[in-house]
């Protein structure tokens, strides 16, 4: 027979789990806790306490109840003790983020690249220093617990080897280890999809915190994908699931993707068949040419609107497609698809409506992403602080050392 778990197994796993609905919750009573957890009050004021010991959380009173008598006590995450590094290494641009526990944004760099410093071990060192600035500016007694990197390319899981990343020209980048060694601070760095980690920050704190089943669409010269199932995230066999953008809707005729097939969702409504569309510079490419097209259409620019509602035929037809093989509550456009949806909802939902099921739409809800261009620095954190809303003290103190 198998033996069950220890006394310190399951001190551990509670530890974690009340860890873990303060840091996405918010402050919160332990009443509520222990309603949340199904424990009794008097081992919720253990674990509660214990935390609170190695200032991973505080209790203090609520900020103004609204309601007479002595309000109870909540608990807090400390933010400004405890934080993790997060970084978005994008086409264009390249983001830092100290992020604090309960998901509080306490410091942030950002730089632009150049196209003859995408190189790995270039973007590695610029991350790296853009973190070490962030890390000694931080106020003493402050420790970091983990750091985490999305790259916009396919990423196996669960070693974080970059397989490629072909905006940015990446094969086989062991990134996340060049990227610990120039940060020097002994720890690990989890490295990630962008898409896939929007998703995990649209899920936990954004557009899709109220269901359990999403997907998640992210524009950035591509468009990748990210699908949460059941209120997990969908990795696939090697962690490359979810590649919506070279899921083909255009076969015939359609043009030619980066990935060498035609007809991609990505080559079909990506930034530049949506630029091309509006007879824009390609070479404009990137967040403000894509607002640009959407304000020009808003303006009345003819071309501007005729492409919106091409780029918005195929982005309808893909999401049908998505939501008769998945059935998710909700599908959520972040990144420059947030503008774009916002600008040819109609189109898309007019697709939905023509080519997706009626069973697998009927309560379906197409939203814009409420983190806005911070999803992927925040699922980039969320990867960051899994150790230590799994394993609290051991993590905390090894971080310490």
């Amino acid at each position: 027979m198998k033996a069950g778990p220890s006394q310190d197994e399951i001190r551990r796993h509670n530890l974690g789990t009340l860890l873990r609905h303060v840091h996405i919750g918010g402050s919160v009573s332990r009443a509520v806790l222990a309603d949340r957890m199904g424990l009794n009050r008097s081992t919720i004021l253990g674990l509660v306490s214990e935390l609170a010991s190695v200032d991973l959380v505080r209790e203090e009173l609520p900020r103004d109840t609204g309601k007479a008598g002595r309000p109870s006590l909540v608990v807090r995450p400390e933010s400004d003790r405890v934080y993790v590094l997060a970084f978005d290494v994008g086409v264009d641009r390249l983001t830092a983020a100290r992020i604090g526990l309960g998901g509080v944004f306490l410091d942030r760099k950002e730089t632009r690249t150049h196209s003859d410093r995408r190189g790995a071990r270039e973007m590695a060192e610029v991350l790296a220093g853009l973190a070490r600035h962030m890390v000694d500016t931080a106020p003493e007694a402050t420790v970091c617990v983990g750091v985490g990197a999305a790259v916009r390319g396919l990423v196996r899981q669960p070693d974080g080897l970059v397989r490629a990343a072909p905006y940015i020209d990446w094969h086989d980048e062991d990134f996340g280890a060049d990227l610990s060694r120039r940060l020097s601070l002994g720890l690990p760095v989890s490295v990630g999809n962008e898409a896939s980690l929007g998703a995990l920050a649209e899920h936990l704190r954004g557009s899709g915190a109220d269901c359990q089943d999403i997907v998640y669409l992210h524009g950035d010269i591509g468009i990748g994908g990210g699908v949460i199932t059941g209120g997990q995230l969908l990795l696939g066999d090697s962690g490359y699931g979810a590649e919506v953008g070279h899921m083909v809707v255009n076969p015939r005729g359609g043009r030619r993707c980066g990935c060498g097939a035609h007809g991609c969702l990505e080559a079909e409504a990506g930034e530049r068949a949506l630029l091309q569309a509006a007879q824009r510079d390609p070479s404009t490419a990137g967040r403000e040419a894509v607002r640009a097209v959407v304000e020009a259409a808003d303006r009345g620019d003819v071309t501007a609107r005729a492409a919106l509602q091409d780029i918005g035929d195929w982005l309808g037809i893909g999401v049908a497609t998505l939501v008769n093989i998945l059935n998710p509550r909700t599908v959520i456009f972040g990144g420059t698809l947030r503008e774009v949806f916002l600008a040819s909802a109609a189109q898309i939902r007019s697709r939905v409506n023509s080519h997706a099921l009626a069973a697998c739409r009927q309560d379906l809800r197409l939203r814009v992403g409420e983190l806005g261009d911070d999803a992927v620095l925040i699922g980039a954190a969320e990867l960051a602080f899994s150790a230590i809303l799994a394993n609290p003290m051991e993590t905390l103190a090894r971080a310490d050392t």
